[in-house]
């Protein structure tokens, strides 16, 4: 078993899904909707139309694709070009019908007028996962973010502030001793004059 990714019918990654370990391609799922599926309690004799039409069955829409082709890394949101596969697909097909149809014509050819065996050529792979986001979308996702700060650096904060007064508290202290200084150093000289 390995994971292959799941999109949606625009292509967009949705998640990644258990298949065998031999699947390859592109494979639709399908979600069902339930239009007057009759009761399982009911027979389809009770539930025939009056007109004498049959039941309506399950009507069956494509949900996303299966795809066997793993996604690159360094996608921000993952899109499977659906139209590029369609039309490698076509590509391939038509190349693998001209190599048939050479290849016939060859066997149709008396063996000393063959020549060399015809060879299937493959078309080359495109590129089929391709970015979902915008370049603008892209930069907001990858730009830095403001960070809050976490209990320890708000703390380290009012610590640094708390010091920071502390130190102005001091230095206010010292600044009115010394006037309080030079004020009774005034008061005794005019005591003792």
């Amino acid at each position: 078993m390995k994971a292959v990714p799941k999109v949606n019918t625009d292509g967009l990654y949705l998640e990644d899904t258990l298949m065998d370990d031999t699947f390859t391609g592109v494979v639709p799922f399908y979600s069902y909707m339930e239009q007057g599926i009759p009761n399982v309690l009911t027979t389809t004799e009770d539930v025939e139309k009056p007109n004498g039409e049959a039941p309506n069955e399950p009507e069956s829409n494509i949900s996303g694709y299966i795809i066997g082709i793993t996604v690159p890394p360094g996608l921000f949101r993952p899109r499977f070009d659906l139209a590029a596969w369609n039309a490698y697909e076509s590509t391939v097909s038509a190349a693998q019908n001209s190599y048939h149809e050479a290849l016939s014509e060859w066997h149709a050819l008396p063996e000393e007028q063959r020549g060399d065996m015809p060879v299937l050529e493959s078309p080359p792979q495109p590129t089929l996962w391709i970015e979902g986001l915008t370049p603008e979308e892209i930069e907001e996702l990858t730009r830095p973010q403001p960070q809050e700060p976490n209990e320890v650096d708000r703390l380290g904060t009012e610590l640094v502030a708390r010091e920071l007064e502390a130190l102005e508290l001091r230095q206010q202290n010292e600044a009115q001793g010394a006037q309080i200084v030079g004020l009774e150093l005034r008061l005794l000289s005019l005591e003792n004059s």
